[in-house]
């Protein structure tokens, strides 16, 4: 009988697998008319080239949805785990976390539409102008059609016993077993990496907040100035301390250390305590620096997040 990784079983019950898609209208359209000029006045094959509409030639409302939808996925990207295609991989110890989160990002997302489809109709009209003879006013959707265009919508599913990484048939042949254990295997290896990146950065982070400048002022008076600490730093580090313990699929014992060391470095401590005590700050950095002089990622140079 075929044995699966150990590994497997709790990758089906400690995590759930989600997707996001976000629907855009990107108000563009080929025009073939000014296509077949530009071919026709090059000299060109018809086929040769398209020329492609912007109907809304970069308006700001407009763009800030585009960009918007982009920073949703850099979100998603943060907060889950490649598992394949445009599912992710969620821990589902985080699983309220990520909803309010994602509700914070959903709400964001409608609100700029509707700001969008607001002032739509005033775009179209201005677009008269600046489109010259381009402008075609056939080529514009209504309102209602335009708000039709935009979605954002979560898709959650457990992740299934039947996939090919959480079990494998007993009638399979041993060369498909082996190229299952090797997927599996990978998908763990590289949950593993991720989640050190992530503890690395972090402590990189609270090690830069915690330390001082020396400045030297207008009378040539050396002055100690101490770093901002940010409060999203200490939350972060402290997430990732609950989210850790519960969600260690590769059973790393250098990974579990850290984070105990970094969860004992960081009991009863918030960002106000390390801004208002010089001792508590010293600790900490002091701390943390110890954990990263041990929990190196070989050959990977981190720096600290950007707030």
């Amino acid at each position: 009988m075929l044995q699966k990784p150990k590994h497997i079983t709790s990758l089906a019950t400690s995590s759930i697998l989600l997707s996001v898609d976000i629907n855009v209208w990107t108000a563009t359209k080929q025009d073939r008319v000014i296509s077949d000029e530009i071919t026709t006045a090059k000299k060109a094959d018809r086929d040769s080239g398209r020329f492609v509409k912007h109907l809304l030639a970069a308006n700001a409302d407009h763009k800030r949805v585009i960009n918007y939808r982009q920073s949703i996925y850099n979100w998603l990207q943060r907060r889950t785990y490649d598992w394949s295609a445009s599912q992710r991989c969620l821990p589902s110890v985080m699983l309220p976390v990520f909803m309010k989160e994602y509700r914070q990002h959903e709400a964001t997302f409608h609100q700029l539409v509707d700001d969008f489809v607001a002032k739509y109709p005033n775009i179209v009209s201005s677009m008269a102008f600046s489109q010259g003879d381009m402008f075609d006013r056939n080529e514009y959707p209504t309102p209602d059609q335009v708000r039709g265009k935009f979605s954002m919508r979560l898709f959650t599913g457990e992740v299934p016993l039947g996939d090919y990484r959480c079990t494998i048939a007993q009638d399979l042949a041993d060369d498909l077993f082996n190229n299952y254990n090797r997927q599996a295997e990978q998908i763990i290896q590289d949950i593993l990496q991720k989640q050190q990146h992530k503890l690395v950065n972090v402590m990189t982070s609270l090690s830069h907040c915690c330390d001082v400048d020396n400045v030297i002022n207008m009378d040539g008076q050396t002055k100690v100035k101490k770093r901002k600490i940010y409060d999203t730093t200490v939350i972060k580090a402290l997430e990732l301390c609950d989210e850790f313990k519960s969600f260690n699929l590769a059973e790393s014992p250098e990974l579990e250390d850290a984070r105990q060391q970094l969860e004992q470095a960081l009991q009863g401590v918030n960002a106000d305590m390390l801004r208002e005590s010089d001792v508590k700050r010293k600790e900490v950095k002091d701390s943390v620096d110890s954990i990263l002089s041990k929990f190196r990622i070989p050959g990977v140079e981190v720096t600290p997040d950007a707030e």
